[in-house]
């Protein structure tokens, strides 16, 4: 069995405390977007010793196949149903790693449904949702997989009216891997966040005026080409620009003519949708 799991962009992002457990409280907007990994996963052949054997293709995925949130989803729903047979996974890695735009956290997220839907297990979104915390703060976003308002860690999700499709978002990743670790390390708490909810029903084009993405000074200071391209999104005609999550991907949402083929080069990795 096949799935497709897709990355998403935080519109506006706003890190407003710590937390006694080492994390941060945030409020974002999570969207959504069709830019898309490929995931396979079948019964292993009887002489395969792991309880799950993992291969990819596409970009490079470093660290060991151990950390991998597609092996770690297995195997947490292979301790909690031990009439699952030992499995076989492969993906086929097209969302940059690092980039701000929860490529992993899809990809976990999406073996626990397809484990769920093929091996008929019969699990709910709350339960689902529940396994997907475990895996990781942004993991429970791509059970819903709809425009949502997080906060917690990113794992309290409420479903908005939010909806982009009259517009076409451009994504460029610079090839710039971020540390998410690093960036909240570096971060001031935005202790007066504004309303991402209010700001949002607002006209696009408005925006910029009212949605921020906290990690955006940290990460220009270090990497002052990541603010080059959304600057230079803003002079191509965006109507909204941003850095997603803690980077590196910036995105611009065009309106539903703009012509990207003509107006981007291909020396960085660009999608549009």
């Amino acid at each position: 069995m096949i799935c497709f799991p897709n990355a998403k962009i935080n519109i506006g992002l706003q890190i407003t405390g710590k937390r006694n457990d080492g994390f941060h409280n945030i409020t974002s907007i999570f969207y959504p977007v069709a830019i898309k990994d490929v995931l396979e996963v079948l019964p292993a052949a009887e002489d395969q010793e792991e309880s799950i054997s993992f291969s990819s293709t596409g970009i490079e995925i470093p660290g060991s196949t151990a950390n991998n949130l597609c092996v770690k989803a297995g195997k947490l729903l292979q301790d909690e149903f031990p009439q699952l047979p030992k499995l076989r996974a492969h993906l086929h890695k097209s969302i940059p790693m690092g980039a701000g735009i929860g490529g992993g956290s899809a990809d976990g997220s999406f073996m626990l449904k397809l484990i769920n839907n093929k091996f008929g297990l019969s699990l709910d979104s709350n339960q689902l949702i529940r396994y997907a915390s475990a895996l990781g703060s942004d993991c429970p976003f791509f059970i819903h997989n709809k425009p949502c308002i997080a906060s917690g860690r990113g794992e309290q999700l409420e479903p908005i009216d939010l909806d982009l499709k009259n517009y076409k978002i451009l994504l460029i990743h610079p090839g710039i891997h971020i540390n998410t670790a690093w960036a909240f390390s570096k971060i001031t708490i935005n202790e007066n966040p504004s309303s991402l909810i209010e700001a949002v029903r607002l006209p696009i084009i408005e925006w910029k005026n009212y949605l921020v993405n906290d990690f955006e000074k940290v990460v220009f200071e270090a990497h002052p080409v990541i603010e080059s391209i959304k600057r230079m999104l803003y002079q191509k005609g965006a109507l909204f620009a941003s850095m997603s999550g803690s980077g590196s991907t910036v995105y611009g949402i065009f309106d539903s003519t703009f012509d990207f083929q003509s107006e981007f080069p291909h020396s960085y990795f660009c999608k549009w949708i």
